[in-house]
């Protein structure tokens, strides 16, 4: 005799044989032969027996155990609560609007402490004093990273608007986060973003759109832009060594904190006469001249969307600021840049002063960089008429 491994029950309960050994199989069309259930198995699995000998064919019948018609009253009453709620509205299924969206872009702690405590660590020389070589060191190290971020940050790496070899590319990075600006990536996928939308309202840094100081200070505290868009820049984004110069960009400026604070205390022990020291230059090379150097940059952003000539008639507000290019090494000829930013030269006039120009020019002369580009007659010519 065979027995079923479904419930342990004795054969006299059982009520019926067990099919004969040539029996068919179970397969399909064949039918398993029925058991006769007794009056105590039928009461031990929690069921009458009068309900356990009819066909099973409503799953939510009476006759089953006690919680699965618990259960069977519990999805009557959610299905009648699901159609007698009320449907949401149009409205109520709108995406939120875009100001609300935008709420988390919000200023963040820690660029507030850092861009307030690098201001008020050039209140520093009331107590280090000033000599010459401090200040000498100051304009030195302004230069140096004016130029890496005007010739390097924005005309290579923003713009390609000249060809160099990979390892002096990776001098210009190098140059750049000397600046504090972050990586030359960021600073590539936020500048070209801001030609895609200038003076939109999708604009990072736009006067038009958000007022002068946002232009000039306030988007950098936000968290909107904080991070490295790659899509925005697929030439660069396969470059490992731009990749790694974007995520340690911290370590140049610590290295130059460092290195002015020994340089300092040697002068002050080997040429006292200089009256420096390691303090000193670092209230003058360090927090100065970034100061001096952040404002330059960032007065591109608002001052040259509000003030100065257009001779482009582009399709946003950028302008012509002669003072504003002395100072940025070039950049100040804003307009002309909107107009052709594939130009390296952005003095289109040759009485239009571009330090970067020059530079770049020199560097050419030597095979550093090549392939600078110009903007073409055309283009020279609708800026005259």
């Amino acid at each position: 005799m065979t027995t079923t491994t479904r419930t342990p029950v004795r054969e006299e309960e059982e009520g019926a044989r067990a099919p004969p050994a040539s029996a068919p199989p179970y397969r399909g069309a064949a039918r398993r032969p029925k058991r006769a259930t007794s009056a105590a198995s039928s009461r031990a699995c929690g069921r009458s027996p009068a309900v356990r000998s009819a066909p099973l064919t409503d799953p939510f019948r009476a006759g089953f155990p006690r919680p699965c018609a618990q259960l069977k009253g519990s999805l009557h009453r959610m299905s009648s609560v699901l159609e007698s709620a009320p449907v949401p509205s149009a409205a109520e299924n709108a995406p939120p609007p875009p100001l609300a969206a935008a709420q988390s872009d919000r200023p963040r702690l820690a660029p507030i402490l850092y861009f307030g405590g690098i201001h008020v660590a050039c209140l520093g020389v009331i107590w280090v004093g000033v000599s010459f070589t401090a200040v000498m060191v100051c304009l030195a190290l302004y230069a140096l990273r004016m130029f890496a971020i005007t010739a390097g940050y924005h005309r290579y790496f923003s713009h390609r608007t000249y060809s160099t070899s990979r390892a002096f590319r990776f001098v210009l990075g190098v140059l750049g986060t000397l600046a504090i600006q972050k990586g030359p990536l960021w600073w590539a996928s936020v500048h070209r973003h801001h030609h895609r939308e200038s003076d939109r309202p999708a604009d990072a840094h736009s006067p038009i759109q958000r007022g002068f100081w946002h232009a000039h200070v306030g988007w950098i505290l936000m968290g909107a832009h904080s991070d490295t868009d790659v899509t925005r820049i697929p030439d660069l984004a396969s470059a490992s060594e731009l990749r790694l110069l974007d995520r340690f960009h911290w370590v140049a400026p610590v290295l130059l904190y460092v290195g002015l604070f020994f340089f300092g205390q040697h002068l002050a022990a080997a040429h006292p006469s200089l009256g420096t020291s390691g303090m000193q230059l670092i209230v003058w090379g360090f927090a100065i001249s970034t100061v001096l150097v952040y404002h330059g940059a960032w007065s591109v952003n608002s001052i040259l969307h509000l003030w100065g000539r257009r001779p482009y008639k582009t399709s946003d507000f950028s302008r012509n600021n002669p003072l504003v290019a002395i100072y940025t090494f070039g950049e100040g000829w804003h307009n002309n840049h909107h107009r052709f930013p594939a130009s390296e030269r952005q003095g289109f006039r040759w009485w239009q002063v571009d330090f970067s120009h020059y530079i770049l020019r020199a560097l050419s002369f030597v095979r550093l960089v090549w392939d600078l580009k110009r903007p073409p007659q055309t283009i020279l010519d609708e800026g005259r008429s």
